[in-house]
Formats: C-alpha cells, sequence, structure tokens
C-alpha cells in the first residue's frame, strides 16, 4: 500500500499554523502533509480575493505534487470544503491519467466542511431556514474583509467543547477573512470526481449536523454514491480540540485513498 500526499485547506479566518498539532500526529504517522494558506485569509490591500482565487491556488498546489507523481488526498475544514471541491477540475488521477500525466486527487475528505450543491455558495450552504442567523459573529469592515468582533461568542461557538477561557485563547488565533468569498457560487462540483470522506462532527454548533447531512446529501445526488462518513462527538475544530479523533480519521481517510 503506498502512502498519499494529503493536502489540508484550512477553514475561514484560520492561518495553517492553527493545524500545526495535528501536522505533527499526522507527520509523525509517516505521511506527509501540507497546509494551504487560503488567499481569502489574512487582510491585505487590493481586490478582495474570492473562493475562485482559493481554488486555482489549490489547483496549482495539486497539480504541483501530482505532476511530481504523488497521489492526493485533498482533505479540507469548514469554509475550505468549497474551494476544494472547486479546485478539482482536471486533478482526479484517472482525469490526468487519460492526459498521459501522472498522480492526482484520489480522494476528497471533508472534516465539518461546507460543501455546497452546484450553484451554491458557501454562505447560501450555511443558511437554515429553521434557525436563526447568530448575529455578531462576523462582520465586515470598512474594506470588506470579515472580522469577528466578540470572541466571547466565537469561543462558546466555535470550540464549545473547550473551557470558556481555552475557547476564547483558541478563538484569538483566527485573522480575517474575504467577505465576497462566502458569495462565490460553486461551479465545478469535483465531490463527482473521485471517493468521498466525511468527518461529522455531531456537536458543531458552527456548521450544525443538519448543515453537514446537507452536504452529505449534496455529494450522493451529484456524484450517485455513497459517502464514507464518520461520526465523532465533536465541536466544530476536532484537529484542536479532539486531535487524537481527527488523527485516527486522518489516517484512515490516508489507507483507504493508498488502497485505491
Amino acid at each position: 500500500m503506498s502512502k498519499p500526499t494529503i493536502l489540508f485547506v484550512t477553514g475561514s479566518f484560520a492561518s495553517p499554523n492553527f493545524y500545526d498539532n495535528i501536522v505533527k500526529l499526522v507527520t509523525d504517522k509517516g505521511y506527509e502533509i501540507q497546509v494551504v494558506q487560503l488567499r481569502t485569509v489574512n487582510k491585505k490591500p487590493g481586490a478582495l480575493p474570492t473562493m475562485y482565487d482559493d481554488a486555482s491556488y489549490i489547483a496549482a498546489l495539486a497539480t504541483e505534487l501530482a505532476d511530481q507523481g504523488k497521489d492526493v488526498v485533498l482533505m479540507s475544514h469548514s469554509y475550505g470544503g468549497t474551494p476544494a471541491t472547486q479546485a478539482m477540475e482536471g486533478l482526479s488521477k484517472s482525469a490526468r491519467a487519460k492526459e498521459g500525466k501522472k498522480g492526482g486527487v484520489v480522494r476528497l475528505a471533508y472534516m465539518t466542511a461546507v460543501v455546497p450543491a452546484e450553484g451554491v455558495a458557501a454562505g447560501g450552504h450555511l443558511t437554515d431556514p429553521d434557525v436563526p442567523p447568530t448575529t455578531g459573529a462576523m462582520v465586515p469592515d470598512a474594506d470588506g474583509w470579515l472580522i469577528q468582533p466578540n470572541p466571547d461568542l466565537i469561543a462558546d461557538m466555535v470550540f464549545n467543547h473547550l473551557s470558556h477561557d481555552e475557547g476564547l485563547a483558541a478563538a484569538r488565533k483566527f485573522s480575517q477573512h474575504s467577505s465576497v468569498s462566502f458569495a462565490n457560487e460553486l461551479t465545478y462540483p469535483g465531490y463527482k470526481d473521485v471517493p468521498v470522506s466525511y468527518l461529522f462532527c455531531e456537536e458543531d454548533e458552527c456548521v450544525s449536523p443538519k448543515i453537514q447531512q446537507k452536504g452529505i446529501d449534496a455529494i450522493e445526488a451529484a456524484s450517485g454514491s455513497k459517502v464514507d462518513v464518520k461520526k465523532i462527538p465533536s465541536d466544530h475544530c476536532p484537529s484542536y480540540t479532539h486531535p487524537e479523533l481527527a488523527l485516527e480519521w486522518i489516517i484512515s481517510v490516508a489507507d483507504k485513498a493508498g488502497e485505491e
């Protein structure tokens, strides 16, 4: 069995170093893992970066790995599920083989991720008519960059499996995120191209179980294939709050991909 390379796409507001703990654990197991610095994270001058900018960058990184002959598991957390899906066009190992190219993406893996249907944006996917939106969680500044003005709210919503003080410390690691990215519609349902795994976090108060299931249903409807779902009792950031459970899932997904 070969070991694929894991290309990990972060959630909104999150820089790669937020995932340092899980990267070390995965690396210690002998797997190569690379974390993407999203273009939509961390405020910068100029036009607001879009979800499509994220997808283009993810595609470039995945292509670079594939051109080295590597099989790639494209794994994503939260918002990252949308650009990771968008990035898939022409990236699957089977698609590349038809062009005489080596390597490619062999599996998509979503960690309590935002996975919309084709034609739906991340923001639209997150809308639940039965649940009023959480006000004040994120608001745009004068330049259109989203900020989280209430870390206490983020602590209790995103890190509800930690104590409030621990969650507050974690929430303060977040940066800014481009507001337009949540309005960019998915135009390429890349989950049709490869097998899919999903880490379903049953106590997530950010991307609720209902929203997670909506994404799984969208994948299965578009692909005609069942999603490999693993359910765990976790909040929205399992790699941070339940690293042992996240690690177990990541390795199991990588092992499945290595057999494909």
